[in-house]
C-alpha cells in the first residue's frame, strides 16, 4: 500500500499539473489541433456560402425575368445560413467547458443549416446547382468534424475534464477556508462584545439595587405597595357597581337621566380607575353619593335594566355607601396613601433618585436588548461556522478522492491557515 503524501493546498494545482502533465499534455494538442481544424472547416463553409451570396447578388444585378426570382431566393437563403455559421465561435483555449460550448455552438449551427437547405433548396433549383454543391461538401465535413469533437469531449477528455473541476473545486475549498476565517474573526469579536456586556449588566444591576437600597426610595416604594393594596380594596368594595355605573353613564349621554356635569366626570373616574377617584373624593365623598342617588333612583324608576342577581348586589352596595358609611375607613386610608406618595414624590430627594432609577432602568433594557441581539447573532456564527467546516471536510475529501483517480496516489491536503 503506498504511503499518503501531503500536499500543501496552495502546490495542490501545480502538483496535479505536474502528475497528470503526461496524460493531459497530448489531450491539449489534439484538442488544438481540433479547434484549428474544425476553424478551417467553418472558414471554408462560410467562403462557400459566401460564393452563393455573390453570384446570387450578380444574378440580381442583371434583372432577368428568368432568374431573378432564384437570385432572390439563393442571396436571402445565404445571408441566413451566414448568420447560422457567424454564431460559431472558436474557442482559443482549450478545456472542457470551451469544447463542450463549441459543440453546441456546432449543433445549433448545422441543425439550422440543414433546415434552410431543405426549405430553400427547392426554390433554387435548377440554378447555382455547383455553388450549392460545394456549400453541400463543406458542410458535411463541418458535420464530420462536430462529430468527431463530440467523441472526443465525452471520452477521451475525461480526465482532463476531471483535472479541470479539480482545479475549481480547489478554488471553492480555498474560498470556504477563507470564509470560515472571517467568520471565525467576527465570532471572536461577538463573544467579546458579549462578555462586556455581562459585565455592564451585572454592574446595572447592582447600581439599581443601591438605588432602591437608598431610605427615601424604600418608603416611595412601601407607600406604591400600599397604594396598590388599597386600589384592589377599592375595586373589590365597588365591584358590583361598575356595570351599574356602565349603565348610567350611557342613559346620561342619551339624556334619559340628568347627571350633573363634575358627577359625569366622576362616574368615568370610577369606571377607569376607582382608586384615584376615591382618594380624590373630600370628606364624606359625596360626589360618588351623588352618583349612587341618580343610580338608585334609574333603578328604582326601572330604566337601568340589570339582572336580578346583579341588581340586587348593587343595591347592597349603595345602601353600604349611603347608609351604613362602609366606604370611611378606606376613603380615609386612601387619602393618607396618595397623600404620603405625593409628598414624598415632592422631595427633590426622591425626585433625583427616580431619575437615577428611571435612568439606570432603561440603560438596563437597552442593555438586555443588545445582549439578546449579540447573543443571537453568536449563534447564528456558530451555526455559519459549523457549515463552513463540513463543506471544507467534504472539499477536502472529494479533492483527495479526485487526486487519487487521476494519479493513483494517495494524498492528504493540508492548509495551515485553518483554525
Amino acid at each position: 500500500m503506498s504511503q499518503t503524501q501531503q500536499i500543501g493546498l496552495t502546490d495542490l494545482k501545480e502538483w496535479i499539473k505536474k502528475e497528470t502533465a503526461s496524460l493531459l499534455e497530448p489531450l491539449k494538442s489534439k484538442g488544438v489541433n481540433l479547434l484549428k481544424e474544425i476553424q478551417q472547416r467553418l472558414n471554408d463553409a462560410l467562403e462557400s456560402n459566401q460564393k452563393i451570396l455573390e453570384n446570387s447578388q450578380r444574378e440580381m444585378e442583371k434583372n432577368s425575368p428568368k432568374t431573378y426570382r432564384f437570385a432572390r431566393n439563393a442571396n436571402k437563403f445565404a445571408q441566413n445560413m451566414s448568420k447560422a455559421l457567424d454564431g460559431v465561435k472558436v474557442p482559443e483555449q482549450v478545456s472542457y467547458e470551451s469544447l463542450q460550448t463549441l459543440h453546441n455552438d456546432l449543433e445549433r449551427a448545422l441543425v439550422v443549416a440543414d433546415q434552410l437547405r431543405r426549405e430553400a433548396y427547392r426554390y433554387i433549383t435548377p440554378y447555382f446547382i455547383f455553388d450549392r454543391r460545394r456549400l453541400d461538401v463543406t458542410l458535411k465535413r463541418l458535420a464530420d468534424i462536430y462529430r468527431e469533437l463530440g467523441n472526443f469531449v465525452t471520452t477521451k477528455y475525461a480526465k482532463a475534464k476531471t483535472a479541470e473541476e479539480t482545479s475549481l473545486t480547489t478554488d471553492k475549498l480555498v474560498e470556504a477556508i477563507n470564509k470560515a476565517n472571517e467568520v471565525r474573526k467576527e465570532q471572536e469579536k461577538v463573544q467579546q462584545r458579549e462578555k462586556s456586556l455581562r459585565e455592564k449588566l451585572q454592574e446595572t444591576q447592582q447600581r439599581i439595587e443601591l438605588v432602591q437600597k437608598r431610605a427615601e426610595l424604600t418608603e416611595l416604594l412601601r407607600a406604591e405597595a400600599r397604594i396598590s393594596e388599597l386600589r384592589e380594596n377599592v375595586k373589590h368594595n365597588l365591584r358590583y357597581l361598575q356595570k351599574p355605573f356602565f349603565k348610567l353613564q350611557s342613559l346620561a349621554r342619551s339624556g334619559d337621566v340628568a347627571v350633573p356635569v363634575e358627577e359625569m366626570r366622576k362616574l368615568g373616574d370610577y369606571l377607569s380607575d376607582p382608586f384615584e377617584a376615591l382618594a380624590t373624593e373630600s370628606e364624606g365623598y359625596p360626589t360618588l353619593k351623588g352618583i349612587l342617588k341618580k343610580l338608585d333612583e334609574a333603578i328604582n324608576q326601572n330604566k337601568l335594566k340589570l339582572k336580578s342577581t346583579r341588581l340586587r348586589k348593587a343595591q347592597e352596595q349603595i345602601d353600604n355607601v349611603l347608609n351604613k358609611d362602609l366606604l370611611s375607613t378606606l376613603h380615609q386610608s386612601c387619602l393618607e396613601a396618595r397623600s404620603q406618595k405625593n409628598k414624598m414624590l415632592a422631595s427633590s430627594t426622591v425626585a433625583t433618585l427616580q431619575d437615577e432609577l428611571n435612568q439606570l432602568q432603561n440603560e438596563l433594557k437597552d442593555l438586555q436588548r443588545e445582549n439578546e441581539y449579540t447573543s443571537s447573532r453568536g449563534k447564528a456564527l456558530e451555526s455559519e461556522h459549523k457549515k463552513l467546516q463540513e463543506k471544507i471536510e467534504t472539499l477536502k475529501r472529494e479533492l483527495e478522492k479526485t487526486a487519487f483517480q487521476l494519479t493513483g496516489k494517495s494524498i492528504q491536503v493540508v492548509f495551515a491557515q485553518t483554525k
